[in-house]
């Protein structure tokens, strides 16, 4: 990418990286920087400065998933709502810019973020599929169409199309697992009767898989594979389910496991002193 600002263009489904800009609506929550520069909750001890995560960056750090604590490049100054940070979970990684661009910063809605995604184009689709399913509206649309167009060199539209291309592509893929899943389960249909029973529920959680997919809910399309997956292991041990697509998604499903136990650690226990992160999964 450009080092000029002033020449980036935003960008979706490129095999290298992801660049999209979106407009903020709100500056909450509040959180501090503390004095190596991380990002951490409003009661954390050895504060350095306040700062305004925003409604964008507070769900993008969100659809990361577990992530590395997330640190200041740019630190926030007089403008609590104007920084930089970055985080990572595993080969994705993520860097974000607040700044205004109409109304000298005097509002939420005078910010946008500029988000920045480097990894695997199939984690960088499902980490914007997230988002944008998390925000419930489309994140380009911008509280002052010329201005937001002029500051990040590119229409609504083109902006619109790069949000939309990596959410759809992301789609696709969950879709293609689903079928991979389905066709393992009508290839043993009929082929013994006391497996049936066990089939049936297969089917019934690829339907379910369906229909969290049609609610752009992601997890809950991982965790209804994940069901369909141990039904067809359970009903013949030895078929050939576990490709290397399968396999993945058996990974993943794991993941959301375990990202549901973690989410009833108590608040309090996040904020010990030999706790060295912030889980952002629980903000709201």
């Amino acid at each position: 990418m450009e080092e000029d600002s002033g020449q980036r263009k935003p960008i979706g489904c490129d095999p290298n990286s992801s660049l999209l800009y979106a407009q903020v609506i709100s500056g909450e929550p509040k959180m501090v920087r503390d004095n190596e520069g991380f990002l951490r909750t409003m009661n954390w001890n050895n504060k350095k400065n306040n700062v305004f995560l925003g409604d964008i960056a507070n769900v993008s750090l969100r659809s990361l998933g577990p992530h590395d604590p997330p640190k200041f490049i740019e630190k926030p100054e007089y403008d609590e709502q104007k920084w930089t940070l970055s985080s990572s979970a595993g080969e994705l990684g993520m860097k974000i810019t607040s700044k205004s661009y109409w109304g000298f910063g005097l509002f939420s809605k005078c910010f946008y973020n500029e988000i920045e995604l480097t990894g695997p184009l199939s984690l960088r689709a499902r980490c914007v599929h997230d988002i944008m399913a998390s925000l419930g509206r489309n994140p380009w649309e911008a509280s002052r169409i010329k201005k937001f167009e002029n500051e990040t060199n590119a229409s609504i539209t083109e902006h619109g199309k790069c949000w939309e291309d990596l959410a759809k592509y992301a789609r696709d893929e969950m879709e293609e697992e689903i079928k991979i899943v389905e066709e393992s389960i009508k290839s043993l249909i009929g082929t013994d009767k006391e497996i049936e029973n066990i089939l049936e529920a297969a089917k019934f959680a690829i339907g379910d898989a369906r229909a969290a997919l049609l609610d752009r809910n992601a997890p809950a399309v991982e965790r209804a594979l994940g069901r369909a997956i141990t039904a067809l292991i359970e009903a013949k041990p030895d078929t050939e389910v576990r490709s290397s697509e399968l396999e993945s998604m058996i990974a993943r499903v794991e993941d959301i496991k375990l990202q549901s136990n973690e989410s009833e650690i108590r608040a309090s226990d996040l904020l010990e002193d030999e706790i060295e992160f912030v889980d952002l999964t629980e903000s709201e």
